[in-house]
């Protein structure tokens, strides 16, 4: 068995014995679907069209589980940082790149999974209390871009701990940030036209179905550039991991 193998294994053991790490996607599977489903309950009740722009409601519950999300991400490398075990980790795995990328392909099949089944929920929710016309445009890349939104915020958040080398400045400063932050940082006059471009805003627009006024790109684009943001993170973090083997 190889030791890229081994070292798969290894994440996928730490993932499944650690509470705190298989507790976040449940988190955030319930809070995703489950924000949804009772708001989309209440409105239903009232209202059985999903609006002008359905996605609004279908995601709206993921305004609050991609919290959960970033934490994941920061879980399946904070902790060891956390517990001083990342000593032991890079023992075990010489290379760290090897180690790194073991993390990066644990925290995207989780996400995918993650994403897969909170966006197909978050539709069933919505469309069994409300109603959705699955011919809507857009609603199609609306969908993909609600599934690939989780892996790319557990990468994120894993890529910027790596970066940070410590668990609590980055619980501390990427789960608030992405709460509260960016939304705040949209609100304010001035910042607005900057604050369309983080991460986790841009990511969100692209699952709208509609434009929104204000915003200077497209649905696809959003997704475009929170990818970059993305890659950029776990590229920082190799690069940190590569520094940490050299002290």
């Amino acid at each position: 068995m190889s030791s890229t193998t081994h070292a798969l294994r290894a994440e996928r053991v730490k993932f499944t014995t650690l509470p705190s790490q298989w507790a976040a996607p449940l988190v955030a599977l319930a809070l995703t679907v489950g924000v949804t489903a009772a708001v989309s309950a209440a409105y239903g009740a009232k209202d059985h069209t999903p609006g002008e722009d359905p996605a609004v409601a279908i995601f709206y519950g993921l305004n609050f589980g991609h919290v959960a999300v970033a934490c994941l991400g920061i879980l399946l490398i904070g902790q060891e940082f956390n517990t001083r075990m990342i000593g032991t980790s890079l023992t075990a795995v010489p290379r760290r790149g090897r180690l790194y990328c073991a993390k990066l392909a644990l925290g995207t099949g989780l996400g995918l999974l993650l994403g897969l089944a909170s966006t197909a929920g978050s539709f069933l929710a919505v469309g069994t209390t409300v109603g959705l016309d699955l011919s809507t445009p857009g609603l199609t890349r609306s969908f993909l871009a609600g599934v690939l939104y989780h892996p790319m915020m557990v990468l994120l958040c894993l890529g910027l701990t790596a970066m940070l080398g410590n668990f609590s400045a980055a619980l501390g400063l990427l789960a608030p940030m992405v709460f509260l932050g960016t939304t705040w940082l949209a609100a304010i006059p001035g910042v607005r036209e900057l604050g369309q471009f983080l991460p986790d805003r841009a990511g969100l627009y692209a699952t709208r179905t509609q434009p929104e006024a204000g915003v200077h790109y497209g649905h696809w684009t959003g997704l475009l550039i929170m990818a970059v943001w993305t890659a950029l993170a776990v590229y920082g973090g190799l690069w940190a991991m590569r520094r940490y083997e050299q002290s």
